[in-house]
């Protein structure tokens, strides 16, 4: 059972979002034995529909503060203020989105918050003002079918965003001076048709790209030309467990720290795949699946690697594994009740 924190007893942090019950329940972990503690419940809206759908959050890179969109009418995103000696959110300021984001991210300066809209086919760009604070967007950046996920890369020179419609990862320039965005050549890498590219992250070192496509559950590997911006395609490989049957419906993506183990998670079988990291050659190899929450959209792995967090859209619960640090395998060694609809989790490390 989860108990509430009393007193500051971890200086790791678990944010996750609640998209029904509109709320963030943060948590204090303990990374050598995968306990948890309730810290807060912090209310993100008293508004909008019963149903919210999902509510991405971003952690600055001074990790001082959490933002939070909203994914209900009036769109906005939620500057809190981040305690590092308890882990507890105070909302300092609330500035309006052009659309409904599927996904925001700060770029490596925290002076810029990105959004993709998936239903507005757009990204945005707002600026971050020196308190921390959101401010209204500055440009709108029009995209293909279905924006999902946008990053800048380790140089926060080139921006990526994923189309799921299009099918398209597009690749582009990015300027921190002025938060402009512009084309780059090419401008897109294009998957498999009706693979619908969703979540991405990079190698810790800079050079290969990993790319989750949401419609058929497929895990692209790229090498990065960290010079020019660009990707280039070097294997695919499914994340389906063995005897899958159903409509795949791949989520969240994430890379140990280390860069040896790479996690994708899929909401039919209710599974978490895992692959080992050549990072030489940066390909992949299975490790195997394992059974989760049931439909994970969301999860996060903590700053010293050793423990991964899922979240069960329908089991509004997290399940804690530890990672092997030898096989990468995954361990479930506990469940914490979390709020409606788990969709998103962070992990700040102080």
């Amino acid at each position: 059972m989860l108990t509430t924190l009393a007193s500051a007893e971890a200086a790791t942090y678990v944010y996750v979002s609640n998209a029904d019950s509109k709320d963030i329940t943060v948590l204090a972990l303990n990374p050598q034995n995968g306990d948890l503690t309730v810290v807060e419940t912090a209310t993100v809206s008293t508004t909008g529909p019963a149903t919210a759908g999902s509510m991405p959050l971003a952690i600055s890179p001074n990790k001082k503060f959490l933002y939070a969109a909203t994914r209900f009418e009036p769109f906005t995103v939620v500057t809190f203020g981040i305690d590092p000696a308890s882990g507890k959110l105070k909302p300092i300021g609330t500035a309006p989105l052009p659309d409904s984001m599927a996904y925001i991210a700060t770029d490596k300066t925290g002076k810029h918050l990105f959004g993709a809209s998936y239903g507005g086919h757009k990204l945005s760009v707002s600026p971050i003002g020196p308190q921390g604070t959101v401010m209204p967007s500055a440009a709108i950046v029009p995209t293909g079918k279905n924006a999902h996920a946008v990053l800048t890369d380790p140089s926060n020179k080139y921006l990526f965003a994923t189309n799921l419609g299009s099918d398209a990862v597009l690749q582009r320039k990015f300027d921190a001076a002025t938060g402009t965005i512009s084309d780059n050549a090419p401008a897109a890498v294009i998957t498999k048709p009706g693979a619908g590219p969703r979540h991405f992250v990079f190698h810790p070192n800079g050079k290969y790209f990993y790319l989750l496509n949401e419609l058929d559950a497929s895990l692209n590997a790229y090498a990065y030309n960290g010079g020019k911006g660009t990707l280039a395609e070097i294997q695919s490989v499914s994340t389906l467990p063995a005897g899958f049957s159903g409509k795949p419906w791949a989520a969240d993506l994430h890379i140990t720290p280390n860069g040896k183990f790479l996690y994708g998670t899929e909401r039919t079988s209710s599974t978490i795949a895992g692959f080992a990291v050549d990072s030489a050659s940066g390909k992949l190899t299975p490790i195997g699946s394992v059974e989760t929450e049931k439909q994970p959209r969301g999860f996060a792995i903590d700053p010293s690697g050793r423990t991964l967090l899922a979240v069960g859209q329908q089991s509004h619960a997290m399940s804690v594994y530890t990672i092997d640090q030898g096989s990468g395998k995954l361990n479930r060694i506990r469940q914490y009740p979390v709020g409606k609809n788990p969709q998103w989790v962070e992990i700040v490390e102080f």
